[in-house]
């Protein structure tokens, strides 16, 4: 079964870094899983500073901007996955349901984030989740920001609720919420 461990605070609050230190002082075989897809050079540049920063400690990236459950559940041979981030994965989700002409509501984000909890908790090892607290802000002025702060809020609720770990970070420095038997 697997442990689970939530890293949230701001922009630029340090919880990349963080979960990646956390990550390299486990054992075993480590997998990355990004969910950022490549937008525009500016991307383009902090996707391979990442990558590079990953590199001399052995990861292998996995890059899969929507289905989460499925790279959890293809990756059983790693024992650390370090998922970064939820943010985008929630904004990729959307964007692809307003390209189809889909709806996505509160409800359709709790199952996706449900599914992919059960598939982090069938995983033999520890499984390190980044996100953004977006819940600090003003209310924007607009309806799409606002549905993407709600998604956003509830799917962090869920995987906080699951998680053995929970990771604030704010000014670079982690406060921890919550701790129930990870290893580091």
């Amino acid at each position: 079964m697997g442990k689970i461990c939530l890293v949230i605070g701001g922009r630029r609050s340090g919880k990349s870094e963080h979960a990646q230190t956390m990550a390299e002082k486990m054992a075993g075989p480590r997998a990355f899983i990004a969910t950022c897809p490549v937008l525009d050079q500016e991307m383009a540049d902090r996707i391979r500073k990442h990558q590079e920063a990953r590199k001399s400690a052995g990861w292998i990236t996995i890059e899969e901007p929507l289905d989460l459950v499925g790279a959890v559940s293809g990756s059983s041979g790693y024992n650390v996955l370090l998922i970064d981030c939820l943010t985008l994965w929630i904004n990729n989700l959307m964007y692809k349901s307003q390209r189809n002409q889909d709806s996505i509501s509160e409800e359709i984000i709790s199952g996706e984030a449900a599914k992919m909890i059960q598939a982090c908790l069938r995983h033999p090892g520890e499984i390190i989740l980044v996100t953004n607290e977006t819940g600090l802000g003003i209310v924007p002025d607009n309806e799409q920001t606002r549905l993407f702060l709600d998604l956003m809020g509830r799917c962090n609720q869920i995987v906080s609720k699951e998680a053995d770990k929970v990771v604030l970070m704010v000014c670079g420095q982690p406060l921890i919420l919550k701790n129930r038997n990870f290893k580091i």
